[in-house]
């Protein structure tokens, strides 16, 4: 059977950070959502002048 060593790395990846938490699912998704949030801070796009016109109209 063929196998993908992207997929393999990431099963391994994924098995090392559950067995960090001792397989606890609550603390794995708590771990993942404070690494995330150091990553999600984009900046607000402006709105062209013809999209504000669009919505002014409206």
């Amino acid at each position: 059977m063929w196998e993908d060593e992207i997929v393999e790395e990431l099963h391994r990846i994924r098995e090392e950070h559950a067995r960090e938490f001792n397989y606890d699912i609550k603390a794995i998704c708590e771990d993942w959502r404070r690494r995330h949030r150091q990553f999600v801070t984009l900046p607000l796009k402006k709105q062209s002048d013809k999209a504000t016109q669009q919505i002014e109209q409206k």
